[in-house]
């Protein structure tokens, strides 16, 4: 699957990748076309945005967001963790995957504060 994003091309990298009974999601952000955020300024936004195209990817590969065991959250700014969380937390409801959130100095474009990243398993 294609986020949108401008850098799976020249990146060589896949947007989702399913090896077996497990599938891995690359760093995800909200970014159009042309690298900057769809929603700048509103992580919350933002992180609702990226979990959207998580979901996709996973989709295209088989796997739902039900099966998700593992999620990496970053932020440039601490003060978006409590928004964030609670996207991931709507996100995951009945899914609880293990989860952790780090604070980063920036991301690839300054108008993108957060990026998520899945890990799914079946069985």
């Amino acid at each position: 699957m294609r986020s949108g994003g401008p850098w799976e091309e020249i990146g060589g990298y896949s947007r989702a990748i399913a090896v077996g009974d497990a599938c891995f999601v690359a760093g995800t952000t909200d970014a159009g076309p042309d690298g900057t955020s769809l929603h700048p300024g509103d992580a919350a936004a933002q992180a609702r945005a990226a979990w959207a195209i998580v979901e996709g990817a996973l989709g295209e590969a088989g796997f739902a967001l039900d099966d998700v065991v593992r999620t990496r959250m970053y932020l440039v700014d601490p003060a978006d963790a409590d928004a964030v969380v609670l996207v991931h937390g709507d996100v995951f409801t009945h899914v609880r995957p293990a989860a952790t959130m780090v604070v980063v100095a920036r991301l690839i474009d300054p108008t993108l504060l957060v990026e998520v990243e899945a890990e799914a398993r079946r069985g």
